[in-house]
C-alpha cells in the first residue's frame, strides 16, 4: 500500500463540502490514515508551496491557502498518488472530467477544491510537513 497527502482547500471547506469529498475518497477505496483541520499561517503556506515561489500566481496561492481552514489527510491505497490524482481530476476545475472531485466541487484553476502530491517522493515530504509526529 502507498500513501499520499490530500488537502481539502479553503474554497471547498467554506462551501461545506468536506464530508462529501471524504465520502468520495472512501467510496473510491482509500483509507484515511490521519487527518486534521487547520488554518495555515503565511509562513507554512510559503514553505509548503516553495516550489512555486518564482511563479506569478505564488502570492495569490498563499493568500488563498491562508484565507480559511483547510483539511489535510494521509490517504492509503495501492498506487495512492496516481489514484488520488485521477480522482481529483484536472487542475482547472472547468476542464476536469465529469465525476471527478474538482469537477464536482471546484470553481476554476486556483479554487479547485483539493491538492494532491504529484509523486511518491513529494508525498513523503508533504506528509512529513503536516504530520511530523
Amino acid at each position: 500500500m502507498n500513501q499520499t497527502l490530500a488537502i481539502i482547500k479553503p474554497d471547498a471547506m467554506k462551501k461545506g463540502n468536506m464530508e462529501n469529498i471524504k465520502k468520495d475518497i472512501i467510496d473510491n477505496g482509500f483509507n484515511i490514515l490521519k487527518e486534521k483541520t487547520l488554518l495555515l499561517t503565511d509562513e507554512q503556506a510559503c514553505s509548503f508551496y516553495d516550489i512555486h515561489k518564482e511563479k506569478p500566481f505564488f502570492d495569490e496561492l498563499v493568500e488563498f491557502m491562508t484565507s480559511s481552514e483547510c483539511h489535510v489527510m494521509i490517504l492509503e491505497k495501492e498506487n495512492a498518488v496516481e489514484e488520488w490524482r485521477n480522482l481529483m481530476g484536472a487542475t482547472d476545475s472547468q476542464k476536469a472530467e465529469i465525476g471527478t472531485i474538482r469537477n464536482k466541487y471546484g470553481t476554476d484553476v486556483s479554487m479547485n477544491a483539493t491538492h494532491g502530491s504529484d509523486s511518491n517522493e513529494n508525498a513523503t515530504k508533504e506528509i512529513n510537513f503536516f504530520f511530523n509526529d
